[in-house]
């Protein structure tokens, strides 16, 4: 699946090249150095109350540098690992929470059947339905509202994980995250579920995630992630009478969660020279007594005007708690290579009266219920 849609996707192939490790007792066996590097200007017009031209990295991909390997073992077993960090590219400082190998750290068991692992790993979302946010490959910024349906790419660690092999092109997948909380099994541990299909021009995943009392670098902090001034019932920001200004109660302290379970479905259709893409979400939020649901609804296209150039452009509309945001995303890349290319996006986001509207739970929410952006960046894989 991923390689049939990310071949449309401007260079997401990571060109990695590999380099044998000597003391390896296999001739089977290698580790291979890989990484991407994304950096560019973005302006915003509105990140509370005015405008900004910032250098942001990153974006059209997750910078990062890794260490993937693989040891014949016999018999057709493998062992496999991979080692895998994000960082900013504009100050050289980990990213998820500072942790070295945040992106992905992991060990496991390859056969003819799949892989079994063992560490911190993507979800099945990320495995199985992500690739179909086609606004966020014409803008990186386009994740769908808060990420509350984690169609961003989003991992969960101390988890056991099985990810099948491809049997005339259907995978499978499962995973469990251990809250490792002592006298309570169930806090702050997670599983999802997964599967594929891909057969000639046409493709189609599904996935579910829930996690349980999300903590971390997935807390909620609702005013930052959609702009909105109450979420389930409870006020999100405090407001100056006298001067307007806003103060968001949980950008410290985070929302109390019980449960986010996400559902996700995409498709994705090629017909010569264009690709014909499109997913659903639906996620439920419970805490404090009550419950939500977000829905989102997103569609859009690439045209490959030559191998080197490709037009990406989706639309997402979402609803949650009675307000809803419509969202457009245009996104111009140019291959330079197989490894380099350089793009030009945008995005335009409106909310409904009252939602202080904000793209991708990227940039500080705007003052008013619209927010775009602006963005030319260059993207290098290795």
């Amino acid at each position: 699946m991923k390689k049939n849609i990310a071949a449309r996707v401007a260079g997401l192939a990571l060109g990695a090249s590999a380099a044998c490790a000597p003391a390896l007792a296999h001739a089977q066996s290698s580790v291979t150095l890989y990484g991407i590097l994304d950096a560019g200007i973005t302006f915003v017009n509105n990140t509370g109350g005015a405008h900004v031209w910032k250098f942001d990295d990153g974006i059209s991909y997750g910078n990062r540098i890794g260490f993937r390997g693989v040891e014949d073992l016999g018999g057709g077993l493998q062992a496999v690992f991979v080692l895998e960090s994000g960082f900013r590219l504009g100050t050289g400082q980990y990213l998820f929470g500072g942790a070295e190998f945040g992106r992905q750290a992991y060990v496991g068991l390859k056969n003819a059947w799949g892989t079994l692992s063992f560490g911190n790993q993507l979800d099945m979302t990320e495995e199985f339905v992500y690739l179909y946010n086609i606004s966020a490959w014409a803008s990186g910024y386009a994740i769908h509202q808060g990420d509350f349906d984690r169609m961003n790419g989003d991992r969960l660690p101390n988890s056991v994980k099985f990810l099948s092999n491809d049997f005339a092109g259907f995978t499978f997948g499962g995973m469990y995250s251990f809250g490792n909380n002592a006298g309570n099994f169930h806090q702050n541990s997670a599983w999802s579920v997964g599967a594929h299909y891909a057969r000639n021009t046409f493709n189609i995943g599904a996935a579910y995630t829930q996690l349980n009392n999300p903590f971390g670098i997935y807390a909620f902090d609702p005013y930052a992630m959609i702009g909105t001034r109450t979420f389930l019932g409870q006020p999100t920001v405090s407001v100056d009478p006298a001067t307007g200004a806003v103060t968001d109660l949980f950008s410290s302290t985070p929302f109390p969660v019980d449960k986010q379970g996400a559902f996700a479905i995409g498709a994705a259709y090629t017909i010569g020279d264009v690709m014909l893409s499109g997913n659903f979400t639906y996620t439920t939020i419970k805490g404090l007594g009550e419950t939500s649901h977000m829905q989102v609804y997103e569609g859009g296209a690439s045209y490959s005007f030559t191998p080197a150039l490709s037009l990406y452009g989706g639309y997402q509309h979402t609803r949650f708690e009675g307000n809803h945001w419509n969202q457009g995303s245009l996104g111009l890349h140019y291959l330079l290579s197989k490894r380099t290319d350089v793009y030009i996006s945008g995005d335009y986001l409106r909310a409904s009266d009252g939602v202080n509207a904000v793209i991708g739970y990227s940039f500080t929410p705007s003052s008013s219920n619209t927010q775009s952006d602006v963005r030319i960046g260059m993207r290098h894989s290795f």
